[in-house]
């Protein structure tokens, strides 16, 4: 099993995790204008919206690979099925992210402003749902992308 690899583990933490929050970090930032909190005249508040939120993202995104993982049988990541993993990991933080959107709109934990184009069928922003394919696969290819050796 995947767990069992020190590679495994190297991949995640060392590779996949600080892409995948600094990339977090890059789209909650760029989807502020999104949500009503821009509009919030305290930045010290806009700031900490944003870490919390990406530091959720990198929880979600490693949680949905750590499943990925366990779906796809991943044995030594030599081996891994990455196209597999990559469904298994959108399809999932895809699904929890309908459910998290839905349940906090309802509660009124935050709301979406004007600009937020919204799934009718659904009634979930857009940019929170494109964050779950566009940001795990750039992670992805960035973290996969072999390293160059030095001359």
């Amino acid at each position: 099993m995947w767990y069992a690899h020190a590679e495994s583990w190297s991949f995640v933490i060392r590779r996949y995790l600080p892409r995948l929050a600094l990339l977090s970090l890059a789209w909650e930032i760029a989807q502020l204008p999104l949500y009503t909190l821009w509009a919030d005249p305290r930045p010290e508040w806009i700031a900490f919206a944003v870490v919390h939120c990406t530091a959720g993202d990198a929880m979600i995104g490693t949680a949905a690979l750590f499943a990925a993982l366990i779906l796809s049988r991943a044995g030594h990541p030599a081996n891994w099925p990455g196209t597999k993993i990559f469904v298994w990991m959108v399809f999932l933080a895809l699904a929890y992210t309908l459910a998290s959107e839905r349940i906090n709109l309802i509660q009124g934990n935050w709301a979406y402003s004007d600009w937020m184009p919204v799934l009718p069928w659904v009634e979930v922003g857009l940019a929170p749902l494109l964050q779950w394919i566009v940001v795990p696969l750039t992670a992805w290819r960035w973290a996969n992308r072999p390293r160059r050796s030095l001359p």
